[in-house]
């Protein structure tokens, strides 16, 4: 499981760098990966400061960290 979530975050750190910042929804929808694996992935970039994530109403807004 651990490859599979480095693997995914890979894929997390490529489409951002490529999209920019995005909502929780378009990256949920623009990688294809089980929700469940993006959001670990996820979580594991924001731990290592890799992603910056802000929460707006419902929903979140994400982007890579360019001073890390």
């Amino acid at each position: 499981m651990i490859i599979e979530i480095g693997i995914t975050a890979g894929e997390i750190w490529h489409f951002l760098d490529q999209k920019g910042e995005v909502s929780l929804q378009d990256l949920i929808k623009g990688i294809d990966r089980a929700p469940e694996n993006i959001l670990m992935s996820l979580g594991w970039l924001a731990r290592e400061g890799h992603v910056v994530l802000i929460q707006v109403n419902n929903d979140y807004r994400i982007y890579l960290r360019k001073d890390a």
